[in-house]
């Protein structure tokens, strides 16, 4: 009767989810606690662009949290309205998983293609990747408000070679 016990408990053992496996992976920082309850939030949702990283730093009683994503192959046709559209509900998503969090600085990346042989670690290292979209939000500000800032372009930084062949339509 014990050894029936003992099965169905291991039977009933914990699978972990694709999202807390893609949190954990991808959670940096000194609150890496945080990155990993934001990332379990973020990632229940599978989004176009490739969301990379997520950092959670607390330095003197201040968090800030970075969200990277990636701004090449799009898991979907992704227009910029669309992409507008996915950092809002990321904003959205890591202010209620951490209301605690001060501000988020997200930003979109493009990989650089790098000639064999270069050095790409360490001080002497070629940069392998370039930042084309850029932007910080802080607590408080409303999604509407977010939205038209990206709509506007007050306080965001769209790469225009990027932001013209990037999307669809």
């Amino acid at each position: 009767m014990l050894a029936a016990g003992v099965a169905c408990a291991v039977g009933a053992a914990y699978a972990p989810s694709v999202a807390d496996l893609d949190a954990a992976a991808r959670a940096v920082g000194n609150r890496r606690d945080l990155a990993l309850r934001i990332g379990e939030s973020v990632f229940s949702t599978q989004w176009s662009a490739e969301v990379t990283q997520i950092s959670a730093n607390e330095i003197e009683g201040h968090l800030i949290v970075g969200i990277r994503i990636l701004g090449v192959k799009f898991h979907k046709p992704m227009t910029r309205e669309l992409f507008a559209s996915e950092v809002v509900a990321l904003v959205e998503r890591t202010f209620a998983a951490a209301p605690q969090t001060e501000e988020i600085d997200l930003w979109a990346s493009v990989p650089i293609n790098v000639a064999k042989g270069e050095i790409v670690t360490g001080d002497l290292a070629k940069p392998t990747s370039s930042t084309v979209f850029s932007l910080t939000a802080r607590r408080g500000e409303t999604a509407a408000t977010l939205r038209a800032r990206l709509d506007g372009g007050d306080g965001v930084f769209w790469d225009q070679d990027w932001s013209r062949t990037a999307f669809s339509v």
